[in-house]
C-alpha cells in the first residue's frame, strides 16, 4: 500500500482511473434554498468529454448545485501546443442541440450564470510531455499562448493542470516556472488556474506549495485510488482517516498541505464518484483475486452491486459493499460525503470536488454532488 509518509511514489496504472472565486467565501448562506451563484462554497465537477459517447452529455447534469466544470481533458503536445483531446465530441458533435461538448456547455452558462468553465489539461497517460514543456522557456511560453487561445476561442474562465505529476524536485521548479509562464497570459485578476494533485507526500514534497500559492486559485487534492490492482491487499481506496499510521488517508494529505504554509482555502477535497473492486476479499487488509468492472472499477450510479448490503465505517469515513459480482467495492457515499463535507467546513478547506459528475446518481439522496452541495451550506 503506498505511504503517503513516503519518498517513493506507488505504481498505478493510468488506465484504472475511471476516465472559485475567493470572493464567494465572504459569506455564510443559512437558508434552506441557496442561490448558488452567491455560495460561499466550491462544489465542481469533471466533465469527462468521452461520456458523452454514452448519453451523459452535458445538458443531462443538474448544475443547481456545482459551480464549476471542469472540462476533461485537453492534451499538450511535446513542443507545449495545448490541442482538444476529441475535437469530434468536443467542437464538431451534435450534443444538447448545438455541436459539441464545449458548446454546450458555454450555452448552459447562460442559463447558469454562476457556472465557471474551466479546461483541464493533462490527466493520466496523457501527461507525459508536461515535464519536457515545461523545463524550457520555449515550451512554456508556448503553452502559455496557447491557453489563452484555447480559453479565448471556447470562452472558457481558466485552465487546470492535470500533470499527475512533478515527480522530482527538479520537475517540482519547472512546474512553478509552467504556473508563472501561464500567469503571463491567463492574469489572475480574469482568469483561473488550477492543479489537479495526487494526495500523498512522495507527489506533494516535489513541490514549493507556497510558491506554487503565489498563482494558483486552488489545487484539487486527488484524495482517492489509496488502493487498487497496484496494491497487494485489499483496502478503501478513499479514507478520509487512516485506520493504521502507514496508510494513505485524505486528511494526512491535508495536514501536509497546510503544515507547507499553503493557504487551506484553496484546497478543495477530492471525492470519487467510483468505486474499487476487489474480487475475493469481503473487506480491507485482505488478499484478493483480481478486479471487476471497468479495469477494476464501477461507476457509483451502479453501487452498491445487486443483493449487496452497503456498509459505512465511520472512523475512516468510507463506505463498501461485498458479496456480490464486485467482491469487496470501496467507494463513497452520501453518508461520507456529509462527514467530508463537514471536515471541509470544520477545518475552512475551500469545498469539494467530483471526479466525475457524470457517474453519479441522479438528483435525489443518492446524489453525491447534491449531498455535498448542501451538506457545505449546513443543511
Amino acid at each position: 500500500m503506498p505511504n503517503i509518509f513516503s519518498s517513493t511514489p506507488p505504481t498505478i496504472p493510468h488506465a484504472t482511473r475511471p476516465r472559485f472565486n475567493l470572493l464567494w467565501r465572504k459569506q455564510k448562506l443559512n437558508t434552506a434554498t441557496v442561490d448558488i451563484g452567491r455560495q460561499s462554497w466550491i462544489n465542481a465537477i469533471y466533465y469527462p468529454n468521452w461520456a458523452v459517447y454514452c448519453g451523459e452529455t452535458p445538458a443531462s447534469l443538474n448544475y443547481a448545485c456545482v459551480s464549476h466544470v471542469f472540462y476533461a481533458f485537453a492534451h499538450v503536445d511535446i513542443e507545449g501546443k495545448i490541442f482538444l483531446s476529441d475535437e469530434w465530441a468536443d467542437k464538431e458533435m451534435p450534443v444538447d442541440g448545438t455541436t459539441g461538448c464545449l458548446a454546450s456547455l458555454s450555452c448552459l452558462k447562460q442559463q447558469f450564470s454562476h457556472l465557471k468553465l474551466i479546461l483541464s489539461i493533462g490527466g493520466g497517460a496523457s501527461s507525459q510531455n508536461f515535464a519536457a514543456v515545461a523545463s524550457s522557456k520555449h515550451g512554456r511560453e508556448t503553452f502559455g499562448r496557447s491557453a489563452r487561445s484555447l480559453v479565448d476561442t471556447f470562452a472558457l474562465d481558466g485552465i487546470d493542470i492535470d500533470w499527475e505529476h512533478p515527480s522530482d524536485h527538479e520537475q517540482g521548479r519547472n512546474f512553478i516556472s509552467l504556473l508563472a509562464a501561464i500567469r503571463c497570459y491567463l492574469p489572475e485578476a480574469k482568469y483561473l488556474l488550477t492543479a489537479a494533485l495526487p494526495a500523498g507526500q512522495w507527489a506533494l514534497q516535489n513541490i514549493n506549495l507556497p510558491k506554487a500559492n503565489e498563482y494558483l486559485d486552488f489545487i484539487n487534492l486527488m484524495a482517492y485510488d489509496f488502493t487498487g490492482s497496484w496494491t497487494a491487499k485489499a483496502g478503501h481506496h478513499a479514507q478520509l482517516h487512516a485506520s493504521k499510521g502507514d496508510e494513505c488517508c485524505g486528511a494526512s494529505a491535508v495536514n501536509y498541505i497546510i503544515s507547507t504554509g499553503f493557504p487551506v482555502y484553496k484546497l478543495l477535497l477530492g471525492i470519487p464518484v467510483y468505486g474499487r473492486s476487489f474480487l475475493g476479499a469481503s473487506g480491507p487488509d485482505q488478499t484478493y483475486t483480481g478486479h471487476a468492472g471497468d479495469e477494476g472499477t464501477f461507476k457509483y450510479k451502479d453501487l452498491p452491486r445487486q443483493n449487496c448490503q452497503e456498509t459505512v465505517n465511520p472512523h475512516v469515513v468510507a463506505a463498501s459493499c461485498s458479496g456480490g459480482d464486485g467482491g469487496f467495492v470501496t467507494y463513497d457515499n452520501p453518508d461520507t460525503v456529509r462527514i467530508k463535507a463537514n471536515y471541509c467546513r470544520e477545518k475552512g478547506l475551500g469545498g469539494l470536488f467530483y471526479w466525475t459528475g457524470t457517474a453519479d446518481a441522479p438528483s435525489g439522496p443518492r446524489s453525491l454532488v447534491s449531498t455535498g452541495f448542501h451538506s457545505l451550506h449546513g443543511h
